[in-house]
């Protein structure tokens, strides 16, 4: 058998394709030539743009010691433009990286509705500097996620609560007096490894009618836990696209104050009171017909 050869691939390294009857396939291979490239910079963005819908979508990618910049339609899905750092980004990253995009906008007569970005501190002072009279909202997607983090975080305290009442059984064998504790021992366990294995229910957002049974299996006696479950159903309930964003800010405002009258759950759900939330809601006054 033939010793293995090496196919180079562009400028990201090597990769071994082993002998085979057939020769091993060069598509995608060679890096492209400069009439390709120019296509990529030219005809590729003005097909992209043709049904742009004016929302941007921003976001970084690390990979190892790269940054991978990126620009999204944030309605039709197509890529815009992307850059590589070999680092982490900077603010004038950024504003190299965007200013040239932008460029390229201005060009196709392109105008920009709405901008949506993480909630990395990157982005403001930019996006204010090129777009100042654009609406800039946080992402939906990484404010649940991190606010789900935060009730996870409380679930755990609240379990670790429980587990501390766990009485703690004598030494030696047990007693016939003692069956009745050795009984609550093993019930309370019991019900601390459920509330670990079944933990996503306090945080998932549509619950078939099994799984509602099972929670209020769970927080039955623990008003806590129902009120966790609660505050969540809530949070879900400020991002319903049949409100406008004045409904959901008053919701929000709601929320917050029910969640100040509880001091334990007030510690732990910090992210409810960020300001990064009502960002995060500016989308519901968009155009239905763009979302």
């Amino acid at each position: 058998m033939d010793c293995p050869t090496k196919v180079p691939v562009g400028t990201c390294g090597e990769i071994t394709a082993s002998s085979s009857l057939t020769p091993p396939s060069k598509t995608g291979l060679r890096r492209p030539g400069k009439k390709k490239v120019n296509t990529l910079s030219t005809t590729y963005l003005d097909c992209a743009l043709a049904k742009f819908s004016g929302y941007l979508a921003i976001d970084e990618v690390y990979d190892g010691p790269f940054c991978i910049l990126s620009v999204v339609d944030n309605r039709q899905y197509n890529r815009l433009a992307c850059c590589v750092l070999e680092h982490d980004p900077t603010h004038e990253d950024i504003r190299t990286f965007l200013s040239n995009f932008k460029e390229q906008l201005d060009k196709r007569g392109r105008s920009v509705s709405g901008i949506t970005t993480d909630g990395s501190g990157l982005y403001p002072k930019v996006l204010q500097e090129l777009w100042p009279k654009v609406t800039h909202q946080l992402c939906v997607f990484h404010i649940l996620k991190e606010i789900n983090l935060a009730v996870l975080r409380t679930l755990a305290k609240l379990r670790k609560e429980i587990k501390a009442t766990i009485p703690k059984q004598p030494r030696g064998r047990p007693r016939k007096q003692d069956k009745a504790l050795t009984r609550r021992i093993k019930r309370l366990k019991t019900y601390v490894a459920e509330l670990f294995e079944h933990r996503h229910l306090f945080v998932m957002h549509h619950l078939s009618d099994s799984q509602k049974k099972l929670l209020r299996k769970l927080t039955r006696g623990q008003p806590q836990l129902r009120t966790l479950r609660l505050i969540m159903d809530e949070v879900y309930r400020l991002f319903d696209r049949r409100c406008r964003t004045r409904t959901a800010l008053a919701r929000l405002k709601k929320l917050r104050d029910s969640v100040r009258r509880f001091k334990k759950l007030r510690r732990t759900l910090t992210k409810l009171f960020s300001p990064g939330l009502e960002k995060a809601l500016l989308f519901l006054d968009n155009d239905p017909a763009s979302r």
